[in-house]
């Protein structure tokens, strides 16, 4: 890959580089991305926002009391399953306001007092490891799209470069045959995913304190069930059970697959600077206020990734900043809209299960 291939600048709404970067890219010199960071400082954008925090925590856990108060009111109604799949938007809204907390994007000054906030609504609110979940995506964060490093592109059931899908076997070869398809379909399950990820990483002793993680997981799920078995017959409640969890996981997968699927991979000796590795194989969606809130802020993903602990209310403001800067250093910068975000993924997941296509037919 040659350096103008990679450091190109792209319009909004134009495919980047082809998914996957072989050879590594040129440092770029070491006081760019400080020079980025001293103009966002001075704009003032990574300031501690506690008004905006408090006013979010509080018009989220209002959307949570609104499903909480219709379960009681509708009883054991089938317009239920219309309260369920409410539930799955408002579970998200929680999870993106953890994801924040997570980066430090809000924080106490007590160290103890960030860690309650990460483990009452990360476990006790999404019945989620909290640890596991911050100590995932830091990974993550530090290697965006970086093979054989970065979690979020080894996935058993997908492949994102055709050397992923070729070593697929079994069940998970022939779903990557036919991924573009099933993406969705595959993610009603990822609440159970992330749940059984939370189980094994809990099992293995890895969080700091691992008795309160799995307490405060019981406590969701007794009380989850509690509530929902004693207010609505067996058969609603195990449906609001599927429709729930399902429609959590599908919109999980819908707001943050388009952050980097189908954006160049990074290979794992890759040694591509930070400023370019983030901006490279992010993708930003095109900001709306509607988008804004559903998708809490991970559409600014550029800006996400090179500065985390920017909090979500000051992103749009740090985006003409970010923009401007790569343009002047001829640095790709991926935003488009919504749809074209989902064609380009649906694309290049087809894309990549074709040799196995292929091969099927050739036999």
């Amino acid at each position: 890959m040659s350096p103008n291939r990679l450091s190109r600048a792209h319009a909004p709404g134009e495919n980047p580089a082809p998914p996957l970067l072989k050879e590594s890219a040129p440092r770029s010199l070491p006081n760019q991305y400080a020079e980025l960071k001293r103009l966002i400082k001075q704009r003032g954008v990574l300031d501690q926002q506690p008004a905006y925090y408090a006013a979010k925590t509080a018009l989220t856990l209002g959307l949570l009391a609104v499903s909480l108060a219709l379960l009681f009111v509708l009883g054991d109604s089938w317009f239920q399953l219309l309260n369920a799949a409410y539930l799955a938007f408002v579970f998200v809204q929680i999870s993106l306001l953890a994801h924040d907390f997570g980066h430090r994007q809000f924080t106490f000054r007590s160290p103890w007092k960030n860690d309650w906030l990460t483990l009452v609504f990360g476990n006790l609110l999404l019945g989620i490891s909290r640890q596991w979940w911050i100590d995932k995506h830091n990974e993550h964060h530090g290697h965006p799209n970086q093979l054989d490093v970065d979690p979020d592109v080894d996935i058993p059931l997908l492949a994102f470069e055709v050397e992923q899908a070729l070593e697929k076997r079994g069940f998970a070869r022939f779903v990557v045959k036919y991924q573009a398809a099933l993406i969705f379909p595959l993610s009603l399950l990822q609440a159970i995913s992330m749940l059984r990820s939370s189980i094994e990483f809990l099992a293995a002793k890895k969080a700091k304190s691992t008795l309160l993680e799995a307490l405060t997981i019981c406590a969701h799920f007794a009380l989850y069930f509690a509530l929902l078995f004693s207010v609505l017959e067996p058969l609603q409640a195990l449906l609001f059970i599927a429709v729930h969890r399902g429609l959590f996981g599908t919109y999980m997968v819908s707001i943050f697959a388009p952050n980097h699927k189908a954006m160049p991979l990074l290979e794992r000796d890759s040694k591509v600077d930070f400023l370019r590795r983030q901006v490279l194989t992010s993708r930003n969606v095109v900001a709306h206020p509607i988008t804004d809130f559903c998708y809490g802020g991970l559409n600014y993903q550029i800006e996400h990734h090179l500065f985390p602990r920017l909090p979500r209310n000051k992103l749009r403001e740090a985006q003409p900043i970010i923009r401007g800067f790569c343009r002047d250093h001829c640095i790709a910068y991926h935003e488009t809209s919504v749809l074209q975000s989902y064609k380009e993924i649906l694309q290049h997941l087809h894309e990549v299960g074709a040799p196995l296509r292929e091969a099927r037919k050739i036999r």
